[in-house]
Parts: C-alpha cells; structure tokens; sequence
C-alpha cells in the first residue's frame, strides 16, 4: 500500500512549466530514487512534496491526508524528515544538541532562557544518534566533524519526529565513494527496521543503482520513465535522456560492481 501518492502534479514559472502532470507513489519500506538531467524538474517536485512551494495542480497525499496547501513545519509534523544537499546543522552546538533541538521541534515546544534545552531528552537523542553511528561523538562540536559525520548527525536530526517518509536531497553530495556507500547502506538498514520510506533525488548513479528498490525519471518536468533498477538501465528514453548529457549507465554499472 502506498504511503505517499503524487497525482497529476504541475508547477510553471511564468511561462515555463517546471513540472507537467507527474506522478508516482512510495511505499512504506521502500526507496525511490528520483533522477534525471539538470532542468528536469527533480528539485521543483522535491520541494513541493516538502511543502517549501506550492503545486499550482494536481495532489500529494501521506497516508490519504493532502498535503498541498500545508506549511513545511506542518508537514514536519505529520511524519515527514528532510536532509539537504548542504548538511544543515548548528555548527556551534554539540552533535547531541543538534538531536535535542530537532527533538524541541518535534514537540512544539519553546525553551526559556531560564530552561535548559540541553536537558531535553537527551537519552532518545543520544538513542538516534547510536543508530547512525555517531553516539561517541556525542559531545563533540558539529564544526570539529568530518563531512560524512556531519551528514549522519543530518540523518539523526531528519529522524527526531520518527518520520513516515524521509525525503533525501543529494544526500551524497561532496562526499567519497566510500562515504557514500556507507550512508546509504545505513539509510537501507534505517528503512528496513524503521519500516519507513525513504524518496530521494542523486546525482551519482552507482548509489542509485545500487540502494534505489525503484527509480522514476524526469525530463523536461515529465515523467519519462519509471521502474527497477535494471529496467531503467536498459529503458531506450532514458537512454537517450543521459546519452544527451554526456551520461551513460555502462560506466554507472561498472562503477556500482567495482
């Protein structure tokens, strides 16, 4: 059964339609990959579905109820995480505060100056962050991290309101090959105990072919292609869509086995 359900979605920009009737659905427990070449769409879709712009038609829905319309912070809410492709965390305070202020979010609550926010459930906190690996780092500032840390300490964080489905934007962006298969082996394990879905959008295909369960494609704001991994690799319209880029999925298979 489908957690989120796009139907029908489109957004132009003066003239130019950005997106044009796209849809698509995720399951809970799964990843969907959402790719294609610069221009495509991808961000605009991304952004709607998190609520930071408004569809001018179709509908989005998480477990039946619309979202469009929503504020992102609502969204948040109703069971919806976020990381981006810049890592977005306070590098001034430590790892654990960084988990306890997504946890203040997630409770709709404001702290005093009178009131130690960093008394605020740290014990969960300190939970989320021994799911992504980084527990020992704890108290460690975010600004002493390496960047793949960083970008695990955003995992812990886009995970503080227990999210039904997390969206992913370029989640392995500036990082190493190994980086990137290590976050993404730990989103696979977070999406398989968690039972949540995971809807992200990635540049380098080795991740996508390797963690995607499935993958729809854009072009020019259109749906062009959709389905598993092999299917996509082999589908002669996103064949062409790459080729004209100066992408090809021979080097991506390669380079996702080596």
């Amino acid at each position: 059964m489908s957690l989120l359900k796009v139907t029908d979605l489109g957004k132009s920009f003066g003239g130019n339609r950005a997106v044009d009737g796209v849809s698509f659905e995720v399951a809970a427990g799964e990843l969907l990959a959402l790719i294609g070449p610069n221009g495509a769409g991808k961000s605009t879709t991304f952004n709607m579905v998190n609520g930071q712009l408004r569809a001018d038609a179709g509908s989005i829905t998480l477990d039946g109820i619309e979202l469009i319309g929503r504020r992102p912070r609502d969204i948040w809410h109703r069971g919806v995480g976020r990381t981006f492709q810049i890592a977005e965390t306070f590098a001034s305070l430590t790892v654990v505060e960084n988990v306890q202020m997504a946890l203040i979010s997630a409770d709709a609550k404001l702290y005093s100056l009178w009131k130690r926010a960093a008394d605020h459930r740290r014990g969960e906190a300190l939970a989320l962050l021994a799911q992504v690996g980084m527990q020992a780092q704890a108290d460690r500032p975010c600004s002493a991290l390496a960047y793949g840390d960083v970008k695990r300490v955003e995992l812990a964080i886009a995970m503080a309101n227990a999210p039904k489905l997390l969206l992913m934007d370029e989640p392995t962006a500036g990082m190493a090959p190994q980086e990137r298969n290590a976050l993404m082996a730990l989103t696979k394990r977070l999406v398989v105990e968690r039972g949540m879905a995971v809807l992200f959008t990635e540049h380098s295909m080795d991740v996508v072919f390797v963690y995607a369960d499935r993958m729809i494609v854009l072009a020019r704001g259109r749906l062009i292609a959709a389905g598993k991994p092999a299917e996509i690799r082999d589908h002669p319209k996103v064949q062409e869509v790459y080729f004209g880029s100066g992408k090809t999925f021979e080097k991506d298979k390669k380079a996702a086995t080596a």
